[in-house]
């Protein structure tokens, strides 16, 4: 992507459509329709190999057809005199955020140069899985991904109930994703052996105090009009700033992640605060979590430099507070210089994020727990 400045300061922001993009929109174009020449079961990603996708198909609403799409890529298969990788018996399933989908290729090579089969979910409505005519990203209450999810973890081999057998299950949330996935970890306990969130949207920008007195004129607004279209409150800053830390453009597809994030709806915004409200009143999610987030937040009301070195989307310490509301084994990762998402910071930052992403993944799964019986250790 490449962008030009007028002499005011401001960007006239265009798509330079690499030869991945250039696939990518035709495959948007293609799922969009929903045709049925879909393809059935895995077949190449718009990523290209080693990425494969398949359909979820999860009914119909007012819509039209309701799909979610599995994305995922292997290990590569070791030889037998290979050593054993740490994390060879560990599936890790990530879940995007807001105007979002899966595009990091880095991400995945993280998780299966360590052995671990990676697998992203689209969620319905979202990226490979929004169809002509659907509301993009539009939901009225967070548990109906409930579906979504157990129709990927029955593409990985398992269920809603257990992960598949003889293996691992670390769910990998960002933004939205990361508060789909704590709700969902909440919900199913005992299935999850690890939960990692990027960014997670746990609280209102507001603080607590004005979720709790906008929720019930939300709440009425959700019931009377859910469609209402919200106030457009994202100016594009944090898209130009995951471009200005790059070293190199990165390749998604404008149609499935646009410059400025969709539009809300106050039926999909009730929905997101009665899930902050749940993590306000206390989740117990029974697997240990991590929780990575910018050291700090800067308001994008005009462009500035600032905004290339800090999460512009969330109030990070407001986060960081929240978090210790997700269970009772929360370890928390400050990363300087990091944007909202930060694996797609800076070159620096990215490097502190999956560093200590490593010793993380390592001390908590690069060794089969064993749980000690009680009064053993004395």
């Amino acid at each position: 992507m490449t962008a030009s400045h007028h002499d005011d300061g401001t960007r006239d922001t265009h798509a330079r459509l690499s030869a991945p993009v250039a696939a990518q929109a035709a495959s948007a174009q293609a799922a969009s329709a929903g045709s049925a020449t879909e393809p059935i079961g895995w077949h190449e990603d718009v990523l290209g190999a080693p990425f494969e996708a398949r359909t979820l198909h999860l009914g119909h609403d007012n819509e039209g057809e309701i799909v979610a799409t599995i994305v995922r890529a292997l290990p590569q298969k070791r030889r037998f005199w290979m050593p054993p990788l740490p994390l060879d018996d560990v599936d890790v399933l990530y879940v995007h955020g807001w105007s979002d989908y899966f595009f990091q290729r880095e991400l995945a090579r993280f998780w299966t140069d360590r052995g671990a089969r990676f697998f992203a979910l689209d969620l319905r409505k979202y990226g490979r899985s929004l169809r002509d005519g659907q509301t993009p990203g539009y939901i009225t209450d967070l548990h109906d991904y409930d579906a979504d999810i157990a129709a990927a973890m029955e593409a990985m081999g398992g269920s809603d109930r257990a992960p598949t057998p003889g293996r691992r299950l670390v769910l990998l949330g960002h933004s939205t994703g990361g508060l789909v996935l704590s709700l969902w970890a909440d919900r199913h306990p005992g299935v999850a052996s690890a939960v990692v969130l990027n960014s997670p949207w746990l609280e209102f920008q507001l603080s607590g105090a004005a979720r709790t007195a906008v929720a019930p004129v939300l709440g009425l607004g959700a019931k009377l009009n859910p469609l209402n279209v919200l106030p457009q409150a994202d100016l594009g800053f944090y898209t130009r700033a995951q471009r200005e830390v790059r070293d190199e453009p990165i390749d998604y597809n404008l149609a499935w992640r646009p410059e400025q994030a969709f539009v809300g709806h106050t039926g999909w915004l009730h929905a997101i605060m009665e899930g902050h409200r749940a993590v306000a009143s206390g989740l117990h999610i029974d697997s240990p979590v991590m929780v990575m987030l910018s050291t700090r937040t800067v308001l994008p009301t005009h462009w500035t430099e600032d905004l290339t070195r800090a999460d512009s989307v969330l109030v990070v310490d407001d986060i960081a507070r929240r978090s210790l509301s997700l269970g009772e084994s929360v370890s928390l990762e400050r990363i300087p210089g990091a944007l909202h998402d930060v694996f797609i910071s800076r070159a620096d930052a990215r490097d502190i994020a999956y560093d200590r992403l490593d010793r993380w993944v390592r001390g908590f799964l690069g060794v089969k727990h064993v749980p000690l019986a009680p009064g053993s250790y004395r």
